[in-house]
């Protein structure tokens, strides 16, 4: 069933044709991803001394179960990343380790809810850009500050975002679509996790950058958003490429780009967004853990050696590649840094776009 859109208007002027090479984010999001990168296998290849068993228990900690929070419906990315760390995190610290959904508001019901959790390092959030940074800088009034009200532990995985279509619209090319949608101003609806969800802000940068008029749709999660794509009361969403690519195998959507540097090892014929035409929008994708702000260092810096220590086991690793989400971890002070620059480029996007905060 198609849902109505309540909030962000998505009727804003239309650039000119040149917006798609000209309309550019601060490039320091994608440089600081870069070097994010480089420091990504030291990091990994650290961890491997002490990925063969447990590190030493910090006195006290943990004697009773941990609670992972997801901010997403089951069955996403974020909720199986999480499934997967909390199983090995469980063994190694000796506690139960409970994943627990908690979807709504774009992510941020689940990141509120960690924000106001008790300091002691038993209740954790797997969080996406989406609820800790997009919504600094989409929101008017968010209920925590990512910056101030987390312990950032660590980057868990990269992502990519996929562009795809229902298979009624007649482009096979990012191109034969745009010129679709001109062909079709008001007429175009695009799917979303939520309002200012990752997949909310590419659907309206692409506005921006490609000159045409689509209108925002958002949805609880991806099964909702899924059906509607389907059944044609949506022509278009981003979606994360390895979720989205079996249902493009099957035939049940188009994949028309990757929102990626390279194309991916798994979906070698679809183009990225550079290579289709639509140049330097948005920032690469991570999944991370965070705290609750006040959690004690020690707490913090043992979580974090054990979860890159589980990034390094190398079927875990493998696992990740093979679902087309790496491991990518990195310091606390890594993801914090990380963290602000994403802020500052999405505000930077948000003004250019001139989106409407929520």
């Amino acid at each position: 069933m198609l849902v109505v859109l309540t909030g962000a208007s998505s009727n804003h002027q239309s650039p000119s044709s040149t917006a798609m090479d000209t309309f550019k984010p601060e490039p320091t999001g994608n440089a600081f991803h870069a070097r994010a990168a480089l420091s990504r296998r030291a990091i990994l290849l650290g961890a491997a001394a002490v990925a063969c068993g447990p590190s030493f228990a910090q006195p006290g900690w943990p004697n009773k179960p941990l609670k992972i929070v997801v901010a997403y419906p089951p069955g996403g990315s974020a909720d199986t990343t999480a499934r997967q760390i909390s199983e090995r995190l469980a063994r190694r610290l000796g506690q139960p380790v409970v994943v627990e959904n908690r979807p709504g508001a774009g992510g941020r019901l689940g990141a509120q809810s960690v924000a106001r959790s008790d300091p002691d390092g038993y209740t954790l959030l797997v969080g996406a850009p989406s609820e800790m940074a997009l919504a600094q800088a989409t929101v008017r009034d968010v209920p925590y500050d990512t910056l101030k009200d987390f312990a950032p532990i660590t980057t868990v995985v990269s992502s990519t975002l996929m562009l795809v279509t229902n298979t009624q619209v007649p482009a096979n090319t990012l191109a034969e679509f745009i010129a679709y949608a001109k062909a079709n101003p008001g007429k175009i609806n695009y799917a979303s996790f939520g309002n200012n969800t990752t997949n909310h802000l590419y659907g309206e940068q692409l506005n921006y950058v490609a000159g045409i008029n689509s209108t925002h749709i958002p949805y609880k999660g991806g099964p909702a958003a899924w059906a509607d794509l389907f059944a044609g009361n949506v022509q278009y969403m981003f979606e994360n490429a390895f979720v989205a690519m079996p249902q493009v195998k099957a035939g049940k959507m188009k994949a028309l780009a990757v929102v990626n540097s390279q194309r991916l090892a798994f979906a070698p014929s679809i183009p990225t967004l550079a290579e289709a035409g639509i140049r330097n929008m948005g920032v690469p994708g991570w999944i991370g853990l965070f705290a609750p702000a006040r959690t004690p260092a020690a707490t913090v810096s043992r979580l974090h050696d054990e979860v890159v220590a589980i990034l390094a086991e190398p079927d875990m690793a493998r696992q990740l590649e093979e679902r087309g989400m790496p491991p990518f971890p990195n310091t606390p002070e890594q993801f914090t840094r990380l963290l602000e620059n994403e802020i500052n480029t999405w505000k930077s996007v948000v003004a250019r776009a001139g989106i409407k905060l929520e």
